[in-house]
């Protein structure tokens, strides 16, 4: 692949190319691949990172940084495609008579970016922009699930995994078996491990086989267990397609 170009075109083909790999791409890795010299990927690099552009993961290989994210957000938020994300998920939520939204990971928590709200006096508020952890929630555990195995438990042992509930799993092995299950399935669960009396699961939305988002769907227990928010699975993937048509065009 022939890169050659200028400094703008390049930086942009370099966050491409981090955005879209499957794996946090080392500075020799996105050098060969966009066919930039090893000096210049590394000053491109630097004054991305400085930029707060792109940042490195524990292992050293790139990842997308704030400012990036920031303008993924603006981006997500840019009509028409709010409205028809906001469509899809009235239409999952009048299915299912509960508040159904789309979650988003951002440092190493789940983002909320777009959320339709049941018409019930009794809520669970957690409005767009909010961030809830990612061991012990749906969404969250979704996204872990898809990570490789050895970078998951990595991440696993350096997140600050606390009993939120008595329904939270803070045994590693345990948590491990919940999220390969979750992987096998996928489908996100959680059994009022986030909050006492609530109860959530998640489908990926997906571009070429990787997670770039959960579509969620959250209840008090006092309305429907576990079991009754799963058995809307269908319905679930069935907007999730639909979604990710949207990501695609």
């Amino acid at each position: 692949m022939n890169k050659k170009g200028s400094s703008i075109t390049r930086v942009l083909d370099i966050i491409e190319a981090i955005s879209i790999a499957k794996h946090p791409p080392s500075p020799l890795d996105l050098s060969v691949e966009l066919d930039i010299p090893k000096p210049s990927i590394h000053r491109l690099l630097q004054t991305l990172e400085q930029e707060k552009f792109v940042k490195t993961d524990m292992y050293g290989g790139y990842i997308l940084g704030d400012r990036t994210y920031k303008l993924l957000m603006n981006a997500w938020e840019q009509e028409p495609r709010k409205m028809e994300r906001l469509a899809i998920l009235q239409k999952l939520s009048d299915q299912i008579n509960e508040t159904c939204g789309i979650a988003i990971l951002s440092d190493n928590q789940m983002l909320y970016t777009d959320r339709v709200q049941a018409n019930w006096p009794l809520q669970v508020y957690l409005p767009v922009g909010a961030t809830v952890p990612l061991w012990c929630t749906s969404s969250g555990k979704l996204f872990l699930s898809f990570q490789p195995v050895n970078r998951r438990k990595n991440i696993l042992e350096h997140l600050p995994i606390v009993q939120l509930t008595k329904n939270t799993i803070t045994n590693p092995v345990l948590l491990e078996e919940n999220l390969e299950q979750i992987f096998l399935n996928k489908l996100g669960t959680d059994n009022e491990e986030f909050i006492s009396g609530m109860v959530a699961c998640s489908v990926p939305i997906q571009r070429a086989g990787t997670i770039v988002a959960c579509l969620y769907v959250h209840a008090p227990t006092i309305r429907k267990s576990l079991e009754d928010l799963v058995a809307y699975e269908p319905l679930l993937r069935q907007a999730a397609s639909d979604l990710n048509k949207l990501i695609d065009v």
